[in-house]
């Protein structure tokens, strides 16, 4: 099993290039859909997000709002860093499971949005950086999400420097441009990591 980690500033095109890798034939494991799923109602993880930040950040039906945590959470440090001292282990247990479960040879890319700001390089055999720099950032996230500009830069600013991201990197995917230049690169990175996992196995 090749184990990849990857990562990419928001707005980068992570997602997009999971897909691809997908397509490909990657296992994909996604930290954010595991973060979601760790929180859905009933869940212990829920109840200890409401024991830390009180039962208004629920909506009217019992579910995570998640735009109201997120204004608490994306402003203070510190009650991030509670947010995530709750869900990190959640979501660490739930992917180590399926990443059980993927098969001896598989390449398992982990999707992981906070990868370099926690330290978690060390855990994969390679960690590939969907890079794109700022402006292409800004844009997509007020242009494709629909976020004011202060938002989308405040979110911008809680995250690790694109410089951060490029010095845990073993591969870089440079997504500045359109769809059709970015699809090239994956490839060739798909065939870094087959090569990668034979040579591993």
């Amino acid at each position: 099993m090749l184990k990849v980690g990857l990562t990419g500033g928001i707005g980068a095109g992570k997602s997009e290039v999971s897909r691809l890798l997908v397509g490909h034939g990657a296992v994909l494991i996604d930290a954010d859909r595991i973060a979601r799923e760790v929180v859905e109602p009933g869940t212990p993880g829920l109840a200890a997000v409401v024991d830390a930040f009180g039962a208004d950040v629920l909506t009217a039906d019992g579910a995570l709002d998640r735009p109201k945590l997120g204004s608490i959470v994306f402003s203070d440090p510190d009650r991030l860093a509670v947010l995530n001292a709750i869900v990190h282990p959640l979501v660490g247990a739930r992917s180590a499971e399926l990443e059980q479960a993927a098969g001896e040879d598989a390449i398992v890319v982990h999707d992981v949005p906070l990868l370099t700001e926690n330290g978690l390089a060390p855990l994969y055999d390679l960690v590939v950086v969907v890079d794109a720099g700022p402006r292409t950032q800004l844009d997509r996230l007020v242009r494709l999400r629909g976020m004011t500009e202060p938002e989308a830069r405040a979110r911008m600013s809680a995250q690790a420097t694109r410089e951060e991201r490029r010095a845990v990197a073993d591969l870089v995917i440079d997504n500045d441009g359109p769809l059709a230049e970015l699809e090239p690169q994956v490839r060739a990175v798909w065939s870094e990591l087959t090569r990668r996992a034979a040579a591993k196995g």
